[in-house]
């Protein structure tokens, strides 16, 4: 089984990222975690089906829509919505899902977890990337601290699957 960092790390080694949830119109989770991404010189894609454009490029209306595919999708969403942009990653072989979960119940969802589980995706249910996206700031240091010591950091194990080749 591989620990938290271990799984962190190598979702963010992957350079093709998708963001679902992402905002048009009010700035949130999702959008901070793709702007720091875009930052760190990944390539990101912005998604969302009722946004053409956000933090001024293009927004993808779904992650079938994205050219050559990507490595792996950050679902920044509603819970009741996480599950149906897992069914689209199983569909479109996308190998990893990180399901965000800050301070409220965030996207996490039994639902999206399962369907990870009978699609074979590694995922990390919990938590944010920006807890592990090097470096660091003050605010995420902490809250990867608090989130460990309440127990709410995922540990890893759902980051099992079977090596898969990338999608581009």
């Amino acid at each position: 089984m591989k620990t938290l960092k271990e799984a962190a790390t190598e979702f963010l080694s992957q350079r093709r990222i998708a963001v679902a949830g992402v905002s048009a119109t009010h700035v949130d989770a999702a959008n901070g975690i793709y702007r720091r991404m875009r930052e760190l010189k990944y390539e990101v894609f912005a998604v969302n089906p009722n946004a053409d454009q956000v933090e001024g490029d293009r927004c993808y209306h779904s992650l079938a829509e994205i050219p050559g595919g990507v490595d792996g999708v950050v679902v920044v969403t509603h819970p009741t919505v996480a599950a149906s942009v897992v069914a689209d990653c199983a569909a479109l072989h996308i190998p990893r899902v990180w399901i965000h979960r800050s301070i409220g119940g965030g996207s996490l969802s039994a639902e999206a977890v399962a369907t990870c589980e009978r699609a074979g995706i590694g995922y990390l249910a919990g938590g944010c990337p920006m807890m592990f996206m090097e470096p660091v700031d003050g605010f995420h240091k902490c809250m990867r601290a608090v989130f460990g010591w309440t127990g709410r950091l995922p540990d890893g194990s759902g980051y099992e699957f079977p090596a898969a080749p990338a999608t581009h």
